[in-house]
């Protein structure tokens, strides 16, 4: 009786929560297969260390419809952060096989492969830390964002919710902070520069004039017309 209860504790407990957490991501993201996140666990994390600096603080962030977000911009984030994201089921196999192969080598996590679909999911539930566990509760709320959600809805909350620089997020709001203009208006060029942000977009926002920036833009502006969109 006593091993039972060890058991129960160790075992059925932790693995009922764990249910019980997933069926909540599952509700949520059912949710928004037909209503807009306000916000995002990410956003929320980052709002709070802004305000504790400054408690006037207060997020740019501007929902616009998929019809809204220029065409350029769609191509150049998918140019380049995934350019498998209409084929794939959410995870590109191989691009997580080098992450690993690179994480290894360097002894701790510094890459993830992750794509677009895996971003969202991260930003959407999940802590920016590195860790081979939140690496996991990733995959599998990637698969639940696939299986309920088209290709178009799961770029559309992307576009809408990530970080694009300091208390930056979405695609409205960084086209207005960086150019003035809609996402609607963005150029080819302002797409591409804002897609390259896309994985260091704090650093970028007070590096406008990186010329790895600009090298990056050029090539992703050549590579943009071979994108597919969802």
């Amino acid at each position: 009786m006593k091993l039972k209860r060890i058991l129960f504790w160790l075992i059925v407990i932790p693995l009922g929560l764990f249910i019980l957490l997933q069926l909540y991501f599952l509700l949520q993201i059912v949710w928004w297969r037909s209503f807009n996140p306000e916000s995002t666990s990410f956003m929320r994390q980052q709002e709070a260390i802004l305000q504790a600096k400054d408690p006037k603080f207060v997020l740019k962030h501007q929902w616009v419809s998929y019809s809204k977000i220029s065409k350029n911009l769609k191509r150049a984030v998918i140019a380049s952060e995934d350019d498998g994201f209409s084929e794939h089921d959410g995870v590109d196999w191989e691009a997580m096989q080098k992450a690993f192969e690179k994480n290894k080598k360097k002894g701790k996590v510094v890459s993830g492969g992750s794509t677009i679909t895996q971003q969202l999911a991260k930003n959407l539930f999940l802590s920016g830390e590195r860790s081979y566990y939140r690496k996991g509760q990733e995959l599998i709320i990637t698969y639940m964002l696939e299986m309920c959600m088209d290709k178009e809805r799961i770029f559309e909350i992307y576009l809408n919710s990530v970080e694009w620089g300091i208390g930056i997020f979405g695609a409205e709001a960084a086209a207005r902070h960086y150019y003035g203009i809609s996402a609607a208006a963005l150029s080819p060029m302002q797409a591409a520069r804002l897609a390259v942000m896309l994985p260091k977009p704090r650093y970028y926002d007070k590096n406008t004039s990186s010329g790895y920036l600009q090298k990056r833009s050029e090539i992703i502006l050549r590579r943009m017309n071979s994108s597919e969109l969802p």
